[in-house]
């Protein structure tokens, strides 16, 4: 399985996302601020993924502070938090990684500086720990969805590399190999930065399973000759009522699939769901760097001088969305209702 960020040695260790499928290099992080740039640089991304390296941000900052006095630790503590929290807008699952960190401040300020900053260490290496056991319970609820020899479509990559291991929506096909089904992928490529032809196909060729890259204008032509029988992606924030934030593209195959009547489906954990917001308008989209859609790898590939949009992602309305796959279950239509019902079910505690 690929190792996405590990701690170890009091450093953030991340697999460098720019540089796969053809190099297989690391980056180690020494500092909370180079965190921050390791997300805001697409080192490390997808939401699963993004929150374990910003609580794991958030613990190098506190293992940094110097001070044994709690006042002065907690207010210096917090302005990481803060930065940390606005590394990246869209993706809700960092926001409550850095909360949850948070809280460990909150339930331990009687202690010494010392020891909460080793709470601190402990609850980034838990939520880690944590989010790979979520993704294979993911994994369980959503290959029941698939038949033997199905072909899934995905947009983006949704794998060991979006998470802390294993993957949300690549976790759903690998659980469903697991199983022993015959499952086939065809991967969006996934414009401007490639996640599906450099890091899906990259995934699933590391672990046997067949795929197909195909460009991001391609995938109704596959629709509309019988070739998809499900579409599972990923997702950076789910607004109460299941509208979906994921990345740019996606609300264009919900509804190439409504129209084809492919079920399309959301594999995220609970921890994406916003029940703060009621619905996808709401969700703030990051905008990227133009030079990110004019340029590929440093190179230019548009006339000079033309404007260009970079939109990361997009909203995708809970109408096209069949079901969404989460760690404790699947949740069909009306998502209002039904999302809210599942939090409040009682599950053993995922480690």
């Amino acid at each position: 399985m690929i190792k996405t960020i590990a701690w170890k040695d009091n450093k953030v260790i991340m697999i460098d996302q720019r540089k796969l499928p053809l190099q297989e290099k690391y980056v180690v992080c020494k500092g909370y601020s180079s965190v921050i740039r390791a997300i805001k640089d697409l080192v490390i991304r997808g939401a699963p993924a993004i929150g374990i390296a910003a609580a794991m941000g958030v613990a190098l900052g506190a293992l940094r502070i110097r001070t044994s006095k709690m006042d002065q630790f907690k207010a210096k503590l917090d302005v990481v938090c803060g930065d940390m929290t606005a590394a990246r807008p869209t993706a809700v699952n960092l926001a409550w990684a850095v909360e949850r960190m948070r809280r460990v401040v909150a339930r331990n300020s009687h202690v010494e500086v010392a020891q909460l900053k080793s709470l601190l260490v402990a609850e980034a290496e838990k939520i880690l720990r944590q989010d790979v056991a979520v993704n294979r319970a993911m994994g369980r609820h959503g290959q029941r969805l698939l038949n033997d020899r199905s072909c899934v479509l995905t947009h983006c990559n949704a794998g060991s590399l979006a998470t802390g291991g294993y993957g949300t929506a690549l976790g759903v096909v690998r659980a469903a190999v697991e199983a022993g089904k015959r499952i086939e992928v065809l991967a969006d490529e996934t414009r401007p930065f490639l996640q599906g032809a450099r890091l899906t196909a990259w995934e699933l060729v590391e672990a046997g399973i067949p795929v197909t890259v195909i460009t991001d204008n391609a995938a109704g032509y596959f629709m509309q000759q019988g070739q998809v029988d499900a579409v599972i992606v990923g997702a950076d924030r789910i607004a109460s009522n299941g509208d979906v934030a994921n990345k740019i593209g996606t609300y264009m195959v919900a509804v190439l699939a409504r129209t084809h009547k492919i079920p399309f489906y959301v594999a995220a954990p609970l921890s994406t769901i916003d029940f703060a917001i009621k619905s996808g308008k709401e969700i703030p989209i990051e905008q990227r760097d133009e030079n990110e859609v004019t340029h590929f790898q440093s190179k230019r590939n548009t006339p000079r001088g033309v404007a260009a949009q970079s939109p990361a992602f997009d909203i995708t309305p809970h109408r096209y969305v069949t079901a969404i796959i989460t760690e404790k279950g699947v949740v069909a239509p009306p998502f209002k209702t039904n999302l809210r019902r599942l939090v409040s079910l009682k599950e053993p505690s995922l480690e």
